[in-house]
């Protein structure tokens, strides 16, 4: 057995990309039910350049949370309206796989906290 999580050979497309203005990113991966979400990030990292930068998750990965059997308690108890900014409430997508108890990603060495 595996232990770090590993692309799956095909996937649905679940989850929205979303361009919003903040701060750190300016596209995510949002989940919405109504009027409330959760915004997904996930960060990236360019060898050329040597630049990090944060971003929509990969669609493979928005898949597996999405059908995780822990995400409806979490969305439940972490999903909010959006705010005037027009944001939702910001979880990092290997602290969301954390919540949901799913392996993680292999942490790369160029990965913040």
């Amino acid at each position: 057995m595996r232990y770090f999580y590993e692309k799956p050979s095909s996937w649905l497309n679940v989850g929205e990309i979303y361009n919003c203005d903040h701060p750190m990113f300016n596209r995510c991966t949002l989940f919405r039910d109504g009027g409330r979400g959760i915004i997904v990030v996930q960060e990236y990292f360019n060898p050329i350049k040597k630049a990090r930068w944060w971003s929509s998750i990969e669609p493979w990965i928005a898949n597996d949370i999405y059908l995780n059997s822990n995400f409806k308690v979490f969305f439940e108890q972490h999903a909010e309206k959006a705010d005037a900014d027009g944001l939702y409430p910001v979880f990092k997508v290997r602290n969301l796989m954390w919540e949901l108890r799913m392996k993680p990603l292999r942490k790369e060495w160029w990965e913040s906290f």
